[in-house]
């Protein structure tokens, strides 16, 4: 890998510079540049990330959060197709969790207690009585160590960051590292690995909101969605999952064909009230560890599409219900109703609490992992 320090900015090359000269694909590369000052007098940093094909993807090492996805449409043209902000102060600020890297669980943790090897444990509750994405001061609002690195097929960045015991109420120091790659296919990777020195709980994800048509001033209702999973999880008013598996067949949730996500939305069913529309974790089909099709989602008026494939047994489809118009984004965009998505590949909600729900507990000597991937391509 080579490296080229221009103007405070840090370029690593994957692909020697005689590419460009001589007109073939462009360079793979990691650009790194200074992003803000943090309160404590930390500098921050973006690295973006560029493949063959002019795909990028801009990240921070601030709460090792994706920033930005640019990538074309079926004239392709480059848009960026996610929500987020301009500046490091409005990450900082935010509770939205665009892009970020969530831990040490995400989702929910009902009123923020579980129980292991016969010890209760008593964790920070920032979503009414219940506990939500790590807690007050999650893995999003921490700074990571990052390092840029160089695949024979990809570049990327890796973070890493350890969480002390105890930290926000979870048991053992947890050693964890997320790795972002772009791919020269296209694909976007996330892959989690975490490592404790004491029983804890983990349950990390990635939760970039989405809109493919490029314009998030655009609701995402005409979206189409398909979800490799034929049951769900109901949940109490609180979000949290009852414990049962729900067949979506005849119900709003069956998304295992390509549907539009306007087109139940507004149906008069009880766990739509809940969450004010979509915000709730689907069983995937795929129950084996490994990688395999979770979602694919594809927006007709620009041909932009993406599968979502995970080694993880569920993925919590979250509807933008709760963007209001209060949050000022990227070009000053006030982000409203439904206009982004998520698609939250992970472990399911309140699992320390439902024995029989796949385990979330990791060991000493044990290894987390966690694998997602984001496959973009344009289709009419």
């Amino acid at each position: 890998m080579h490296k080229l320090v221009q103007n405070n900015v840090i370029v690593y090359l994957g692909i020697g510079v005689l590419s460009l000269v001589t007109g073939c694909a462009p360079n793979r590369s990691v650009v790194k540049r200074d992003y803000g000052t943090l309160p404590e007098g930390i500098t921050a940093n973006l690295y973006t990330l560029t493949n063959p094909e002019g795909l990028k993807a801009t990240l921070t090492n601030y709460g090792a959060i994706l920033v930005s996805v640019e990538v074309p449409d079926g004239e392709g043209k480059l848009a960026d197709v996610t929500l987020g902000y301009d500046t490091l102060e409005g990450w900082l600020a935010s509770t939205s969790y665009f892009g970020a890297t969530v831990g040490r669980y995400g989702n929910r943790i009902a009123k923020g207690k579980f129980t292991l090897d016969g010890k209760t444990y008593t964790l920070a509750t920032n979503n009414d009585e219940n506990h939500l994405h790590g807690g007050i001061k999650g893995f999003d609002k921490v700074l990571w160590d990052a390092k840029p690195i160089k695949r024979s097929d990809a570049v990327g960045v890796t973070f890493t960051y350890t969480s002390a015991d105890g930290e926000e109420g979870y048991p053992g120091t947890l050693r964890t590292a997320v790795t972002y790659l772009l791919t020269d296919n296209n694909e976007l990777r996330v892959e989690f690995k975490a490592t404790t020195d004491k029983p804890t709980i983990v349950n990390l994800c990635h939760h970039s909101y989405w809109n493919l048509t490029g314009d998030p001033k655009n609701p995402i209702l005409d979206h189409e969605l398909m979800l490799a999973a034929d049951h769900f999880l109901p949940v109490d008013e609180g979000l949290i999952p009852t414990g049962e598996l729900r067949p979506v067949k005849g119900t709003p949730f069956d998304f295992t064909k390509p549907t539009k996500i306007g087109a139940r939305v507004g149906a008069d069913d009880q766990q739509l009230k809940y969450g004010n529309g979509y915000d709730h974790c689907w069983v995937l089909r795929n129950q084996t560890g490994k990688v395999a099709l979770a979602a694919t989602l594809h927006d007709p008026s620009t041909g932009r599409a993406m599968d979502i494939l995970t080694d993880q047994p569920g993925v919590q489809f979250y509807g933008g219900n709760f963007l209001d118009g209060t949050v000022e984004g990227k070009g000053g965009v006030k982000y409203q109703f439904r206009t982004a998505l998520c698609l939250e590949t992970q472990h399911y909600p309140d699992s320390p609490n439902k024995p029989t729900f796949p385990s979330v507990v990791l060991r000493p000597g044990e290894t987390y992992r966690h694998t997602m991937i984001h496959r973009f391509y344009t289709k009419k």
